[in-house]
């Protein structure tokens, strides 16, 4: 059996017929970009999984500085030998950082995970697991259980869409049944407005034979 690690691209191309995910694009050169700042700039390469230990990733919060962010990127590559497939470009969206994983336990099956996300991950490791497939209930019970859960609920005024929280949730929990050969999955991080959650940086292991 082997596995495949899916591209920034290819991971939010696959979570998005699940969840809400940012708006994106894949281009060669800065003049392709049609998607207005303020923007996250990502290496798309097989050389570079971990983009951020080789600074392939760019925050963008004004037009003026495109072009140097965007060149930046490709000489950072250079200096690495990095080859590009292209820059990966998201729209930046700001507000709680979660994560939601899947991951195939030997005994239970496909587990979904849900917990505070982004630098919160390892140092907090405040998480909820769950078997797929997962009903509202269920995703009401892994936000509660969580030692941080009045996040979600107004505190110092961060306000969260819950609904649409708990409807992501359920989404994702559907994934191992509709797209078998995932293996596993990590949105992180999925992050959280008054409005929607947005899948916002996506790793998937796929199975391939």
């Amino acid at each position: 059996m082997e596995n495949k690690v899916m591209d920034a691209a290819e991971s939010a191309e696959l979570v998005k017929k699940f969840v809400s995910a940012p708006q994106s694009q894949v281009v060669k050169s800065v003049s392709e970009i049609s998607i207005k700042t303020p923007l996250v700039l990502k290496m798309l390469s097989k050389d570079a999984v971990h983009k951020t230990e080789v600074g392939g990733v760019k925050i963008v919060m004004e037009q003026s500085y495109l072009s140097s962010a965007f060149n930046d990127l490709v000489n950072t590559a250079k200096t690495h030998n990095i080859v590009l497939d292209g820059i990966f470009v998201q729209e930046f969206v700001k507000g709680i950082e979660t994560i939601i994983g899947i991951k195939k336990d030997p005994i239970f099956g496909p587990m979904i995970l849900f917990g505070l996300g982004g630098v919160f991950t390892e140092a907090l490791k405040d998480t909820s697991t769950r078997r797929c497939p997962i009903t509202p209930d269920d995703a009401q019970e892994m936000i509660d259980s969580l030692k941080s859960s009045k996040i979600f609920y107004g505190f110092r005024g961060m306000k969260v869409n819950i609904d649409d929280l708990k409807k992501s949730l359920v989404s994702i929990s559907k994934l191992p049944d509709k797209r078998r050969e995932i293996e596993e999955l990590d949105i992180n991080p999925f992050t959280l407005t008054d409005k929607k959650g947005f899948a916002v940086d996506v790793r998937v292991v796929a199975r391939t034979k």
